[in-house]
């Protein structure tokens, strides 16, 4: 086995036992042991029986029925609140005369002792979140180096070849990788530079690259425009087979500038682009807030090359183990593969999704909770292959909610098989338009309507 993906897997079974002992550690508490109990009943009896003349007496023959006592009170406290019944507190009044003190120090025992129960749950749950996290990058690691490792090949004559033709456009090549993905497309790596003084565009060096491989290639999006004379390394990616073109219109809860929904549009490794939709709980700034951080989390995490399901499950963790309250965001990601026409539907919490097709318009259902409610989240997975002049539509919950309830699928789908943009910019603004007909008032809730079209080049 290559030694690089030997050393990975060491570092990636060090970050599997690191997530075991996490795991090992101390487990949750659902309610106090009995030396927890005796501990609250020694500063209780501490504070309040110092003086009392029947000290020798509670704490002596009657010790086990004082101690009872104060068990009823913690069980009722447990199960009620600090609000007492008024049975306890007569029961208590005929077996101690500090009986108001007896019971305020108990309850504020309770208290400190329960707010540190939740926060030792509290970090349980951070490091189960964080043991999880490592496992996912662990095998993420060991899943890449093997794909890496899979995917690198040697070719001697085409490297000459490359290496003849770029001299003869004035392009030195050092170093080349040739690199097969697991689609079977060529990315090809090239180090390279000109001659002193001069440039070269990029676009050219992987046209001169494409003839050579006999494929069309095309410089990895992002790349360097041109090649100047120090050394730079520039990917050169196989053509894919479609293009994506997007839009999206919308509009805040009563017309306001800022909305709480948060859209992405981004180009992806591997001939990728994706386009996501996230609802904020509520609408206005804080709910932007939260979306906008879900959206640019997802975005790095995309971009970086982590599978989008990991992706969710990862920012789902964030947001449970960051804060007391619950704050939750939907996530709505369609995921396009530019070489098969594959469209991968990702849902957590989110509204429908639609497929506009030449003569039928499908629909993407999910019934999972928004990320951020639960450490263990249920994300929805489909798959849908997509042919040319095919439309996804996505919507927030505002757009369905605008509509009568029991016929806001329906009447959706009607409204976008009746659409008659090609645009997609032009289409999504038709819908929302078309929603806010079919409404009649000002918008209850931030409403996003975004869509992609896909075509063959």
């Amino acid at each position: 086995m290559n030694p690089y993906v030997v050393q990975m897997d060491k570092f990636a079974d060090s970050l599997k036992h690191l997530s075991h002992t996490f795991l090992t550690l101390e487990g949750y508490k659902g309610d106090f042991t009995k030396e927890e109990l005796d501990q609250m009943f020694a500063r209780v009896t501490e504070k309040v029986c110092g003086c009392c003349e029947r000290r020798e007496s509670c704490l002596g023959e009657k010790r086990i029925q004082t101690f009872q006592s104060m068990h009823e009170f913690l069980c009722a406290a447990s199960e009620y609140g600090a609000e007492l019944n008024v049975e306890l507190k007569r029961k208590l009044k005929k077996r101690c005369i500090m009986a108001p003190r007896f019971l305020r120090e108990t309850m504020e025992v309770y208290g400190n002792a329960k707010e540190i129960l939740m926060w030792n749950n509290k970090m349980v749950q951070s490091r189960e979140g964080y043991a999880g996290q490592l496992n996912c990058f662990a095998k993420l690691i060991q899943d890449t180096t093997r794909e890496l490792d899979a995917g690198i090949f040697e070719d001697d004559h085409l490297e000459k070849r490359l290496k003849i033709r770029l001299r003869k456009a004035g392009v030195r090549m050092l170093s080349t990788v040739f690199y097969m993905t697991p689609q079977g497309k060529y990315e090809i790596h090239l180090t390279v530079k000109t001659a002193k003084g001069h440039i070269a565009p990029t676009r050219d060096v992987v046209d001169l690259v494409g003839e050579c491989v006999g494929r069309t290639m095309m410089p990895n999006y992002g790349e360097r425009p041109v090649i100047g004379e120090d050394y730079c390394t520039i990917a050169c990616i196989e053509g894919a087979r479609f293009q994506i073109l997007r839009g999206v219109a919308k509009i805040g809860k009563g017309c306001e500038k800022i909305s709480g929904d948060t859209f992405l549009m981004a180009e992806l490794p591997g001939g990728k682009q994706g386009i996501a939709l996230s609802d904020g709980m509520g609408s206005g700034e804080e709910a932007f807030r939260e979306s906008a951080m879900v959206v640019e989390m997802l975005e790095e995490l995309l971009e970086a090359g982590f599978p989008v399901k990991t992706a969710v499950e990862m920012m789902n963790t964030a947001l449970v183990i960051s804060r007391e309250e619950v704050r939750f965001c939907t996530v709505d990601i369609s995921l396009f593969d530019l070489y098969s026409g594959e469209c991968e539907f990702v849902k957590a919490g989110a509204a429908v999704t639609f497929i506009k097709r030449e003569d039928k318009v499908e629909t993407i259902r999910s019934a999972t909770l928004p990320i951020g409610v639960l450490q263990d989240i249920e994300i929805s997975e489909e798959k849908k292959l997509l042919g040319s002049g095919d439309y996804v539509v996505m919507v927030t919950d505002g757009v369905m909610d605008a509509l009568p309830a029991g016929e806001q699928d329906k009447m959706l789908q009607d409204i976008i098989a009746e659409t008659t943009h090609r645009n997609p910019r032009e289409m999504a603004r038709q819908i929302l338009e078309r929603v806010l007909e079919e409404s009649g008032e000002i918008p209850l809730d931030d409403m996003t309507v975004l869509v992609a079209g896909i075509w063959k080049k």
